[in-house]
């Protein structure tokens, strides 16, 4: 009778332990699996962050092309156009002197062009420059002081 006692009392506690482990043993999953999420959505917000500022520097490169292939093409077709009609007075003009007046005119037009869409380049570069300079040194910290602040 005493063995027998003696043996529910095992089997009770050893079912009571059972049960009290297999309750720690979903609270701790449960509390894992919170955590990998926390952790998920951390990781997300910084690969967010850090997709936002590769898309601002993606922008400002894009922009910073636009003008620099824009400003080729006009040159281009300013050159063209100076070519042609220069040409075209050299081909027609009945004395020497208003050709070389003409030549003369060709060459300063010719300096002062390169010389403008040399200044459009330049400002061009010097602007993509300051934007990446304000812009994305701005992004930048946000992105540092966010990681510092997270836990």
């Amino acid at each position: 009778m005493l063995t027998d006692l003696a043996s529910w009392l095992l089997v009770a506690a050893g079912a009571t332990l059972s049960t009290l482990s297999l309750r720690q043993l979903e609270s701790s999953w449960r509390d894992l699996r919170r955590l990998r999420a926390h952790r998920r959505a951390a990781r997300s917000a910084i690969q967010k962050s850090r997709m936002d500022l590769l898309e601002v520097r993606n922008r400002a490169k894009l922009l910073e092309d636009t003008v620099a292939s824009g400003t080729q093409a006009v040159e281009k077709v300013h050159q063209a156009i100076s070519s042609t009609t220069f040409g075209l007075i050299d081909l027609f003009s009945r004395d020497d002197a208003t050709r070389a007046s003409a030549r003369r005119a060709r060459r300063n037009h010719d300096r002062k062009r390169r010389d403008l869409y040399q200044a459009v380049r330049t400002t061009n570069r010097a602007l993509h420059v300051l934007a990446e300079t304000l812009i994305l040194d701005r992004a930048e910290k946000r992105v540092i002081e966010k990681r510092k602040k997270a836990p």
